[in-house]
């Protein structure tokens, strides 16, 4: 039986070894495979992230943004770039020194990796993007600020299913609040700022950049409502009338994207807490009611429902629907 096995196969003779394959760097283009290895050897050797890190950023203010957003002669959009190709830099290495931070085994997650690493991509770029002196260095960079606006558009749902991943080893569960909290309200931030840039070069009625000079609350809620409206119907076959009064004409300078942000949620989480408090009758529900209110320095945007609330000690039962509810405003 030895003999056997060690002799030499009888048949036909063995085909010669396949060729070992190439590296995944080699299988690519030369241009691709240098930028994975330059955001490689940045990942492991940071100083001009150490040293971007401890550079405090600079605020813009809405208004600031509103009154140097316009000139005649276009210098604006340059001083805006400029703006941020020192900004940009500066506050993503903020974001990946906030990585950094997270317990070992939390930032050794692959999908939260991959998050870490498309910020050291970003930076990368950016940082290396040359000063920027006319017209034509300002396109380019502009090409590339939409190319990581694109690249970096699916950030928070990576975070939630890596920190999901990873959740039954998270055990200090406030300095995961607070990595988040800097983590995507810098984010937020920083999609303003490019895409504010961006919007310079068009020409929009009522427009400056991302900052509407006229917004109406009461039209920006009607469009929310309706996108609201059409999710709960497909999910639950009706929805309850919403009525916006109050100050109904009021106009005021205000940028929308925190807006189309926060009001599609309120009002998915109300109208999905009003039609579940009320599966018996679900063609007969109350209105959701919102209510406009300003002054010369403030204005409150009030969502009330008869949703039923979320009690202050909720049941650990399956049947209890707010678990995972917002919770709403009183009526």
């Amino acid at each position: 039986m030895l003999r056997r096995v060690l002799a030499p196969p009888r048949g036909p003779p063995a085909l010669p070894p396949r060729p070992v394959s190439r590296s995944a760097a080699d299988q690519h283009p030369p241009d691709l495979a240098r930028e994975r290895s330059k955001t490689v050897a940045s990942f492991y050797n940071q100083p001009a992230i150490d040293a971007a890190a401890e550079k405090p950023s600079v605020r813009l203010t809405p208004t600031t943004m509103l009154y140097s957003g316009r000139s005649q002669d276009g210098s604006h959009i340059l001083k805006s770039a400029r703006y941020l190709h020192h900004e940009l830099p500066v506050r993503i290495a903020h974001r990946i020194k906030g990585f950094r931070s997270l317990p070992f085994i939390i930032g050794c997650n692959p999908t939260i990796l991959h998050v870490h690493k498309l910020y050291i991509r970003a930076f990368q770029k950016l940082s290396e993007f040359p000063p920027i002196q006319g017209g034509s260095d300002e396109a380019r960079y502009c090409a590339l600020v939409r190319q990581l606006l694109d690249d970096h558009k699916d950030v928070v749902t990576l975070l939630a299913e890596g920190l999901r991943e990873s959740r039954r080893h998270i055990q200090d569960e406030g300095l995961l609040r607070l990595f988040l909290d800097k983590t995507l309200t810098s984010r937020l931030g920083i999609r303003m700022l490019a895409s504010h840039h961006l919007a310079l070069h068009e020409d929009k009625p009522d427009f400056v950049g991302i900052i509407c000079t006229r917004l109406s609350p009461k039209k920006i809620i009607e469009k929310w409502v309706d996108f609201s409206r059409r999710l709960c119907e497909h999910q639950y076959g009706n929805a309850p009338r919403v009525r916006v009064n109050g100050h109904v004409a009021a106009r005021f300078p205000f940028i929308p994207m925190p807006l189309d942000y926060i009001l599609p949620e309120l009002l998915k989480n109300a109208m999905r807490a009003t039609m579940e408090s009320h599966l018996d009758t679900p063609y007969n529900v109350p209105d959701i009611v919102v209510t406009i209110a300003n002054n010369d320095i403030d204005i409150v945007i009030r969502i009330s429902d008869r949703g039923g609330g979320i009690p202050m000690s909720p049941p650990m039962s399956p049947r209890c629907p707010y678990i995972s509810v917002t919770p709403q405003c009183p009526p």
